[in-house]
């Protein structure tokens, strides 16, 4: 189908803009060009999804989770992997958490919202922290999104990054939406991304029994 097609070339398309921003990250991190994909990224695990929030029909009153039955699109929460490179409609409603409370994503014409996922904060001691952000649609008006995620290989070892110059640091699990620590994991990415999505869709479990040993 047409959309079939526009969808498999927008994936082709984001997972080549994907390799380009982590040659970028590693030259910034003192790496060579290639680390990521010789290291993790050389067949990526990569996501996309067409996301539709419905306007809320009050503010929520509550913090997560209770507030996902007030009106939250969707409550605080990071990604999993890498990098997610999402691209907005024009109502707006995405919101990341600072240091100094929450602020406005709001679109901007032809740009990218680019989040750092748990991954990268785990590899990196804290340097890139994964980015907390949620969706409040209080515009009346339907609300599209369209991430996709630029992730390790299903099957890479994740571990720290020995960067120059640098000591790890590995304390955030007061700072999580999740209070759990991504510093204190270790295994591959798959391991780590079946876990969590096993909590929402706990099904996964019986059907893929051997990515749990």
């Amino acid at each position: 189908s047409g959309l079939g097609a526009a969808v498999r070339a927008y994936i082709e398309a984001m997972t080549g803009l994907g390799h380009v921003l982590v040659e970028g990250l590693a030259l910034f991190l003192g790496l060579d060009q290639d680390w990521f994909s010789s290291h993790l990224t050389a067949d990526p695990t990569v996501l996309f999804r067409i996301f539709h929030y419905p306007p809320a029909l009050t503010p929520p009153a509550l913090s997560p989770p209770a507030a996902l039955e007030e009106g939250w699109g969707v409550a605080e929460h990071t990604d999993y992997g890498l990098l997610t490179i999402l691209k907005q409609d024009d109502v707006g409603g995405l919101e990341v958490k600072s240091k100094t409370g929450w602020i406005a994503a709001p679109p901007i014409p032809n740009s990218f919202v680019c989040s750092i996922g748990d991954m990268l904060d785990r590899m990196t001691g804290g340097r890139y922290r994964s980015t907390p952000h949620r969706v409040l649609n209080i515009t009346g008006r339907n609300r599209m999104s369209f991430p996709c995620f630029f992730d390790p290989g299903f099957a890479a070892l994740i571990k720290p990054i020995e960067i120059p110059g640098q000591d790890l640091v590995a304390a955030d699990r007061a700072d999580r939406w999740d209070q759990a620590s991504v510093h204190e994991f270790q295994g591959t990415y798959g391991e780590y991304l079946l876990a969590k999505v096993s909590k929402v869709f706990p099904q996964l479990r019986r059907e893929v029994p051997g990515a749990w040993s």
